[in-house]
């Protein structure tokens, strides 16, 4: 299975510019290790020292907030779009 993740311009220092990288695996958890295969130090950057997602890092596959699905064991269809968002904290 392959699948595209969308890289913010925060952690593409890692990916060479690239705003988009593809990657191989059946789950998130193998995509990120794809990912960080081919980029390393990245997963670092989304994933805890317990290897579970930051809590200011949003993942998304397709529409879908993975918090809400299978978290890092959600399956990855051929195709899908994964999308990387550091959150956003501020305001007055």
């Amino acid at each position: 299975m392959s699948a595209s993740i969308r890289i913010p311009t925060i952690l593409r220092t890692y990916t060479g510019g690239a705003a988009e990288v593809t990657v191989a695996g059946s789950t998130l958890r193998e995509s990120i290790s794809d990912l960080d295969m081919q980029c390393p130090g990245i997963a670092a950057r989304v994933l805890d020292d317990a290897g579970a997602l930051r809590r200011f890092v949003n993942v998304y596959i397709n529409d879908d907030d993975v918090r809400f699905l299978d978290n890092l064991d959600t399956p990855i269809l051929d195709g899908a779009q994964i999308s990387i968002i550091p959150a956003v904290a501020g305001g007055a």
